[in-house]
């Protein structure tokens, strides 16, 4: 018999507004273990707004977020990241001053316990980073503090890994390293929400995807559906 699949984020009818504005509009969408999951979608499209409203960030005004089938929804962001949840942000939200170490054991906040055996194993995947550990996080390359977000998020040994934009800003040589990386970590077990604005890149690691404009779900289905679809080539793959 196949192994049943365990539903790690089930989100319904999230919609999230600032002030006037709409920001998420009636979202629903899931996210099953040892997936990665793409949100595709326009800078401003609400993608950035979502993550962080499953990690507690933003208020809502109505719907249910489920995490391991618990309701999250008025839980701080503490909680959930203790929970099992994590978000390596958008522009990486590293601590520039801070060194590579530094950085890192901010990750384990919630994860005191088990620190030591996820610095070795984040060293063991990311050599770069412990030949960097002394090294100031400012003075890195925007691939190696890219590389440095995810494994701060890491330290966490979260359930559920969120990423933003992972490749905003880096050279093509490097995005293909980052996705690599994303492909490596799911390998290993790892459940994976990824929103990201480089269409054809995510869609080619991941196993599903949605596709949101203006705060809505307007398309949703497996990664190969996505890149077959008409709509979806002309606005984010190139045609």
């Amino acid at each position: 018999m196949a192994r049943s699949k365990v539903n790690i984020l089930k989100i319904e009818d999230l919609s999230v507004s600032y002030g006037q504005v709409k920001a998420i509009r009636r979202v629903s969408l899931e996210v099953n273990e040892g997936e990665i999951v793409v949100l595709i979608g326009a800078n401003g499209a609400g993608k950035s707004t979502l993550l962080e409203t499953v990690l507690g960030i933003h208020r809502f005004q109505s719907g249910t977020i489920l995490f391991l089938g618990n309701d999250i929804t008025r839980r701080s962001t503490d909680n959930i990241v203790g929970s099992g949840i994590c978000l390596a942000p958008e522009g990486r939200g590293i601590f520039p001053s801070m060194t590579v170490w530094e950085n890192l054991q901010l990750g384990a906040y919630n994860n005191k316990r088990d620190v030591n055996n996820c610095l070795k194993s984040m060293f063991d995947w990311y050599p770069i980073l412990y030949e960097r550990r002394n090294q100031i996080t400012g003075t890195l390359s925007g691939g190696e503090q890219q590389m440095l977000a995810i494994g701060r998020a890491l330290m966490s040994s979260p359930k559920l890994m969120m990423m933003d934009e992972p490749s905003l800003g880096l050279a093509p040589l490097l995005v293909t390293q980052i996705f690599n990386i994303i492909v490596d970590l799911n390998r290993q077990g790892h459940t994976i929400l990824l929103a990201e604005q480089n269409a054809w890149k995510a869609l080619e690691c991941a196993h599903r995807g949605y596709v949101i404009e203006t705060g809505k779900v307007i398309l949703q289905g497996t990664a190969q559906e996505l890149m077959n679809d008409a709509g979806v080539r002309q606005a984010y793959l190139g045609g």
